[in-house]
Protein backbone atom coordinates (compact mmCIF):
# COMPACT_ATOMS: atom_id res chain seq x y z
CA UNK A 1 0.00 0.00 0.00
CA UNK A 2 1.16 3.50 -1.36
CA UNK A 3 1.38 5.54 2.41
CA UNK A 4 0.22 9.19 2.37
CA UNK A 5 2.90 11.98 4.13
CA UNK A 6 2.17 14.72 5.82
CA UNK A 7 -0.77 16.76 5.57
CA UNK A 8 -1.89 14.22 3.14
CA UNK A 9 -2.22 11.66 5.85
CA UNK A 10 -5.40 12.85 6.92
CA UNK A 11 -7.71 11.94 4.58
CA UNK A 12 -10.59 13.63 5.57
CA UNK A 13 -8.84 17.34 5.47
CA UNK A 14 -8.06 17.63 1.78
CA UNK A 15 -9.22 16.26 -1.31
CA UNK A 16 -7.77 15.13 -4.76
CA UNK A 17 -11.01 15.95 -6.64
CA UNK A 18 -9.71 17.57 -9.76
CA UNK A 19 -6.57 18.01 -8.40
CA UNK A 20 -5.02 14.78 -8.67
CA UNK A 21 -2.29 13.74 -11.77
CA UNK A 22 -4.14 10.66 -12.39
CA UNK A 23 -7.42 11.92 -12.79
CA UNK A 24 -6.24 14.81 -15.02
CA UNK A 25 -4.37 12.31 -17.41
CA UNK A 26 -7.14 9.79 -17.47
CA UNK A 27 -9.61 12.76 -18.27
CA UNK A 28 -7.25 13.11 -21.78
CA UNK A 29 -6.58 9.76 -22.17
CA UNK A 30 -8.90 7.58 -20.38
CA UNK A 31 -10.19 6.38 -23.99
CA UNK A 32 -9.13 2.94 -25.40
CA UNK A 33 -8.66 4.93 -28.59
CA UNK A 34 -6.20 7.43 -27.53
CA UNK A 35 -4.07 4.88 -25.75
CA UNK A 36 -3.56 2.49 -28.87
CA UNK A 37 -2.80 6.08 -30.92
CA UNK A 38 0.07 6.48 -28.96
CA UNK A 39 0.73 2.48 -29.08
CA UNK A 40 0.49 2.66 -32.87
CA UNK A 41 2.49 6.05 -32.70
CA UNK A 42 5.34 4.88 -31.20
CA UNK A 43 5.17 1.66 -33.01
CA UNK A 44 5.76 4.04 -36.04
CA UNK A 45 2.35 4.65 -37.19
CA UNK A 46 2.32 8.62 -38.80
CA UNK A 47 -0.78 8.59 -41.47
CA UNK A 48 -4.13 8.56 -40.44
CA UNK A 49 -5.48 6.59 -42.35
CA UNK A 50 -2.96 3.96 -41.06
CA UNK A 51 -4.52 5.15 -37.74
CA UNK A 52 -7.71 4.52 -38.36
CA UNK A 53 -7.02 0.81 -40.10
CA UNK A 54 -4.58 -0.05 -36.73
CA UNK A 55 -6.85 1.06 -34.08
CA UNK A 56 -9.68 -0.05 -35.57
CA UNK A 57 -11.38 3.21 -35.34
CA UNK A 58 -13.88 5.62 -37.78
CA UNK A 59 -12.09 8.67 -39.50
CA UNK A 60 -14.41 10.68 -37.16
CA UNK A 61 -13.25 9.10 -33.89
CA UNK A 62 -9.41 9.18 -35.43
CA UNK A 63 -9.78 12.72 -36.10
CA UNK A 64 -11.43 13.42 -32.82
CA UNK A 65 -8.53 11.58 -31.02
CA UNK A 66 -5.50 12.71 -33.12
CA UNK A 67 -6.48 16.51 -32.62
CA UNK A 68 -7.14 16.18 -28.70
CA UNK A 69 -3.56 14.36 -28.53
CA UNK A 70 -1.94 17.16 -30.51
CA UNK A 71 -4.13 19.85 -28.63
CA UNK A 72 -2.47 17.98 -25.20
CA UNK A 73 1.53 18.27 -26.78
CA UNK A 74 1.06 14.38 -26.89
CA UNK A 75 1.76 14.12 -30.67
CA UNK A 76 2.27 16.84 -33.18
CA UNK A 77 1.44 17.59 -36.87
CA UNK A 78 4.03 17.34 -39.59
CA UNK A 79 2.78 18.20 -43.24
CA UNK A 80 3.79 15.99 -46.17
CA UNK A 81 2.80 15.85 -49.47
CA UNK A 82 2.98 12.50 -52.30
CA UNK A 83 3.48 13.45 -55.17
CA UNK A 84 0.40 14.14 -57.24
CA UNK A 85 -1.73 14.61 -54.34
CA UNK A 86 -2.56 17.33 -51.90
CA UNK A 87 -1.14 18.32 -48.84
CA UNK A 88 -1.88 16.55 -45.42
CA UNK A 89 -0.60 15.89 -41.97
CA UNK A 90 0.93 12.79 -40.49
CA UNK A 91 1.17 12.61 -36.58
CA UNK A 92 4.41 12.17 -34.96
CA UNK A 93 5.23 12.12 -31.01
CA UNK A 94 6.26 14.56 -29.16
CA UNK A 95 9.09 14.43 -26.39
CA UNK A 96 6.24 14.42 -23.91
CA UNK A 97 4.51 11.72 -25.85
CA UNK A 98 7.27 9.73 -26.02
CA UNK A 99 7.86 10.43 -22.29
CA UNK A 100 4.39 9.26 -21.66
CA UNK A 101 4.89 5.61 -23.31
CA UNK A 102 6.17 4.12 -19.57
CA UNK A 103 2.97 4.17 -18.73
CA UNK A 104 1.65 2.43 -22.06
CA UNK A 105 3.88 -0.52 -21.22
CA UNK A 106 3.32 -1.11 -18.19
CA UNK A 107 -0.13 -1.11 -18.90
CA UNK A 108 1.16 -3.75 -21.59
CA UNK A 109 3.25 -5.71 -18.89
CA UNK A 110 -0.16 -5.58 -16.78
CA UNK A 111 -2.16 -7.20 -19.39
CA UNK A 112 0.27 -9.99 -20.58
CA UNK A 113 0.69 -11.31 -16.61
CA UNK A 114 -2.87 -11.05 -15.78
CA UNK A 115 -5.65 -10.92 -18.03
CA UNK A 116 -7.13 -14.21 -19.44
CA UNK A 117 -5.15 -16.03 -22.76
CA UNK A 118 -1.94 -14.17 -21.68
CA UNK A 119 0.27 -12.80 -24.74
CA UNK A 120 3.53 -14.31 -26.08
CA UNK A 121 4.90 -10.68 -26.44
CA UNK A 122 7.34 -9.82 -24.54
CA UNK A 123 9.46 -6.69 -23.88
CA UNK A 124 13.18 -6.99 -24.37
CA UNK A 125 16.41 -5.15 -24.39
CA UNK A 126 17.97 -4.88 -27.80
CA UNK A 127 21.00 -4.53 -27.50
CA UNK A 128 21.26 -7.79 -25.11
CA UNK A 129 18.06 -9.59 -25.95
CA UNK A 130 17.40 -9.72 -22.05
CA UNK A 131 13.79 -9.09 -20.89
CA UNK A 132 12.13 -5.87 -19.96
CA UNK A 133 10.45 -4.63 -17.33
CA UNK A 134 8.85 -1.43 -16.09
CA UNK A 135 9.78 -0.19 -12.74
CA UNK A 136 9.54 2.49 -10.51
CA UNK A 137 13.18 4.16 -9.02
CA UNK A 138 13.90 6.92 -7.11
CA UNK A 139 16.35 9.93 -8.03
CA UNK A 140 19.08 8.23 -6.30
CA UNK A 141 18.41 5.03 -8.67
CA UNK A 142 17.18 2.38 -5.79
CA UNK A 143 14.24 0.26 -7.33
CA UNK A 144 10.89 0.91 -5.60
CA UNK A 145 8.41 -2.20 -4.83
CA UNK A 146 4.98 -0.39 -3.93
CA UNK A 147 5.15 -1.21 -0.44
CA UNK A 148 7.86 1.64 -0.32
CA UNK A 149 6.34 4.10 -2.32
CA UNK A 150 5.11 7.61 -0.77
CA UNK A 151 2.69 10.31 -2.18
CA UNK A 152 4.02 13.85 -0.28
CA UNK A 153 3.52 17.49 -1.12
CA UNK A 154 6.46 18.66 -3.30
CA UNK A 155 8.92 20.82 -1.01
CA UNK A 156 9.18 24.55 -1.70
CA UNK A 157 12.19 25.13 -3.96
CA UNK A 158 12.66 28.72 -2.73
Amino acid sequence: MTVLHGKLADRDAWSAVGECPIEKTMALLGTKSAMLILREAYYGTTRFDDFCARVGITRAAASARLNELVNAGLLTRRPYREPGQRARDEYVLTPSGAEFMPVVWAMFEWGRRHLPNRSPLRLFHQDCGADAAVEIRCTKDHKVPPSELGVRLARNRS
